[in-house]
């Protein structure tokens, strides 16, 4: 992926366009100088937790770091390759992605929700929850899911869905060694 096609450098460009230095940003998510830093210079992979943050203090959709197609509607998406992911963010601490995604709403610029086709890798890494405010919907197509929502654990199989609050802190990972396949559609209000 280019340089100009990353989630770094797009968050870079919005940042700058809007005048907003690092320090301001920071303070506006909570997220440190130094994760920021990274984050812009692609020295790691994010979960989608601290990207939504920065599209809300930078007043823009969390889509709008995940893909840059703008035409018109009806859209229509196709994976033609597995291998070949719109993004990989990663969950843990270890500079390889945990998760790749192929942005389905790619192109419908005043959407709502942001829905994904979704591969995640199996992660040893600390199961580290997230919260923010919404909403998401998963439907396991693949694999075993495991969802900790709250102090809950759920574990879907192919044609199960979940639907819940974001603001609930909570983790979604690959269940077993194997991936899972997962279609995801978040709601950001």
């Amino acid at each position: 992926m280019s340089p100009a096609h990353t989630i770094g450098s797009r968050i870079r460009t919005f940042r700058e366009e809007r005048d907003i230095d690092l320090e301001s940003l920071s303070k506006n998510t909570g997220l440190t100088l130094e994760y920021l830093e990274k984050l812009e210079s692609d020295a790691i992979y994010p979960s989608i937790g601290p990207v939504q943050k920065v599209a809300r203090a930078l007043g823009v959709r969390l889509g709008t770091f995940l893909d840059d197609q703008f035409t018109r509607d009806p859209i229509i998406s196709r994976i033609s390759n597995e291998n070949e992911a719109d993004e990989a963010l990663h969950t843990g601490r270890i500079p390889r992605p945990s998760y790749t995604y192929h942005a389905l709403g790619k192109g419908k610029n005043d959407r709502n929700m942001e829905p994904f086709h979704v591969r995640i890798y199996p992660d040893s890494s600390e199961r580290k929850t997230t919260s923010h405010q919404g909403e998401e919907f998963l439907l396991v197509l693949k694999g075993e899911l495991l969802v900790v929502y709250g102090r809950e654990n759920f574990l879907l199989k192919p044609g199960e869905t979940i639907y819940y609050n974001s603001i609930v802190p909570h983790y979604v990972g690959a269940a077993g060694e194997e991936p899972v396949e997962i279609l995801a559609v978040t709601y950001n209000p």
